[in-house]
């Protein structure tokens, strides 16, 4: 369904809701791998869009949450800053380290 959405062009694939959260920062948070793949292969997406409230991206979204597949994906596509600092100065490691998700901190090294 998101393939056919964005095939329409009429869809802005950097989208923000009322956070300015974009359909990457979902998805990369919900560790959908899928859709994460789909969004990249669009060269208009914005990778490292951090949100208004907290100013986190989609990597420090997946990678906070424990998705290792999502931040792998994220780091594949040789388009996430690692090193994107959130309003209260975190890295997408600093979150997978702070909630104990061993598998990303090593993904991310």
């Amino acid at each position: 369904i998101v393939k056919l959405l964005l095939d329409t062009d009429k869809v802005d694939i950097n989208s923000k809701d009322l956070n300015s959260r974009t359909p990457l920062s979902w998805a990369s948070g919900n560790g959908h791998e899928a859709i994460i793949t789909i969004l990249l292969a669009n060269r208009e997406v914005e990778v490292d869009a951090g949100d208004r409230q907290s100013g986190r991206t989609p990597l420090s979204f997946a990678a906070g949450n424990g998705h290792e597949a999502a931040v792998r994906t994220l780091l594949d596509a040789g388009k996430a800053e690692t090193n994107s600092k959130d309003v209260n100065g975190r890295t997408p490691f600093s979150w997978a380290a702070m909630n104990g998700h061993e598998t990303v901190v090593a993904t991310l090294l």
